[in-house]
């Protein structure tokens, strides 16, 4: 008992000393101004994505990572935060809508107020080409198409060519770039510093010295290397010749999205001829004795669709440059419009700003909700969102075909993990899946029902549908649909079909990686 008896004084004050000690310690010695710092980083970014409805999975990611990783979060969030897009900081849409309407008041009056014949008559006979596709399918899709975007209109009298050897594509191109008269519009997503980029840089140089305007508009990001190099540096003093690359990353102007970037692929030769698809100016292209060349889809348009693109790219060089909206919208861009050839198209952009916002997606899942026969699919990089992952399987239980051709080895080998965590709900309701062999498919395509084709530079990721600026053409024609499936099968045929009972039997720890990389694909 005395023990004890001694023991308890001890202990009290013991305790007593502990609450003296816990009652004198400051802020740093307990949690640190850091930590403080970071919890306020937090709760501000929570707030944000809060502000507005957005994907539950892709904000609790977000909130998941920037309390995580306390330097690396909310950095990466500031640069590549996909709710951080649409805000009006970095003016796009803005800019959009002022280009607009300057076009529609250039095509009405002049500055004297009398009809501007330029304009007014392309217009004019723009709606001359305007016309409307018949059969249930294509009806409901055009509709669809249509209130994504009503300005674009659906245009007859278009003449698509699939290039659809990579290297072949770039000839052609280059054909045609050398013999521009008037102008060249280009814009791109890569423009590398290598044996591709510097014969297009020659060529570009040579024909402005010509005379020819060349308008170079290149992604900062895609074409990130061959700019620290200086690549276009050394041609700022070419007369003619403008290059300007796209970025919305600008802290003096408080632009912080290095996620958002001009992924379209479009050149234009004196507004005559048209190339639009998936293919960049680089040498991995080129056919080699130790490797072959990536495979790649291209095209060639020519027809009324072309001042179409004509826009899409001179409204995005006004963004990023103080050219006068009159020089843009001048007539020597948009010379007479004629038929040339069959197909029916309409332009379908798609971006984050505001009016173009998940317009892709959209676009993707109307055709695979509406497909009543057969869809095949081309893509490389196959992430897309569980709304298209739904219409793809539900497609396959109407009894649909659907057949996706993915490359069995990819350039980014953690989409290719994040993809095949896909794969098991997709061949439980019967889609095939098949991965192309090497070399590695760049080539992005869709053909619905044998009718309609959709080309262009979208990718079935969330980097395509949310993020990029991206331009595809919808193609309401037969023949060139079947046309790109013959092509499509080619490369069907070079695949390996992905066989669910054994595909179901992959190791466990192929899974696990799988499905870990598939966490992170909303906001990767």
């Amino acid at each position: 008992m005395m023990i004890l008896a001694s023991a308890a004084p001890m202990c009290y004050f013991t305790l007593m000393d502990i609450l003296h000690t816990v009652q004198h310690l400051t802020v740093p010695e307990s949690i640190g101004y850091g930590t403080i710092v970071h919890v306020i980083l937090v709760l501000v970014i929570v707030f944000h994505l809060l502000r507005r409805p957005g994907d539950a999975r892709t904000s609790l990611l977000w909130i998941i990572f920037v309390t995580a990783f306390p330097i690396l979060g909310p950095l990466a969030y500031l640069f590549l935060g996909v709710n951080t897009a649409t805000q009006k900081a970095w003016q796009k849409q803005t800019s959009d809508r002022s280009f607009r309407r300057r076009r529609l008041r250039s095509a009405t009056h002049d500055q004297e107020g009398a009809a501007s014949s330029s304009l007014s008559s392309m217009l004019a006979r723009r709606n001359m080409f305007q016309t409307c596709v018949t059969g249930p399918v294509a009806a409901q899709l055009d509709h669809v198409l249509a209130r994504l975007a009503p300005d674009d209109a659906l245009l007859g009298g278009n003449n698509i060519q699939i290039l659809d050897k990579a290297e072949d594509a770039l000839e052609t191109m280059f054909l045609a770039l050398q013999a521009a008269t008037s102008h060249i519009h280009l814009t791109t997503y890569i423009f590398n510093d290598d044996a591709v980029g510097k014969r297009l840089m020659e060529v570009l140089v040579e024909r402005a010295r010509a005379g020819v305007t060349v308008r170079v508009l290149y992604d900062a990001f895609g074409s990130a290397g061959a700019s620290l190099r200086g690549f276009f540096w050394r041609r700022r003093n070419v007369p003619n010749l403008q290059i300007v690359g796209f970025t919305q990353a600008d802290i003096l102007k408080r632009k912080f999205q290095l996620n958002l970037r001009n992924h379209r692929k479009i050149l234009i030769i004196d507004g005559t001829i048209g190339f639009i698809g998936g293919g960049n100016f680089h040498a991995v292209y080129l056919r080699k004795s130790d490797r072959p060349s990536i495979i790649d889809y291209h095209f060639q348009v020519t027809g009324p669709i072309l001042s179409e693109l004509q826009y899409t790219f001179l409204r995005d060089w006004f963004y990023m440059t103080d050219t006068p909206v009159e020089t843009l919208l001048h007539p020597v861009h948009f010379p007479l419009l004629i038929r040339m050839g069959n197909c029916v198209a309409r332009l379908q952009n798609s971006s984050p700003t505001r009016d173009e916002a998940d317009a892709a997606r959209n676009m993707f899942f109307a055709a695979m909700s509406l497909a009543q026969k057969q869809i095949l699919i081309v893509t490389p990089y196959f992430v897309p969102p569980e709304t298209l992952i739904v219409a793809l399987c539900q497609a396959a239980f109407r009894g649909v075909d659907v057949k996706i051709v993915v490359p069995s080895e990819n350039n980014h080998w953690t989409i290719r993990l994040a993809s095949r965590a896909l794969y098991t709900s997709l061949l439980i309701a019967g889609v095939r899946i098949f991965e192309r062999k090497p070399p590695f498919i760049h080539a992005k395509a869709m053909v619905v029902d044998s009718a309609i084709a959709f080309i262009g530079s979208a990718n079935l990721d969330p980097r395509s549908l949310v993020f990029n600026y991206e331009t595809n053409l919808v193609v309401f024609d037969a023949a060139f649909a079947e046309r790109l499936k013959r092509v499509i099968h080619d490369d069907l045929m070079a695949s390996e079909e992905i066989v669910y009972a054994k595909w179901r039997k992959r190791p466990k720890w192929k899974q696990v990686l799988e499905n870990f990389f598939a966490l992170f694909h909303p906001i990767a």
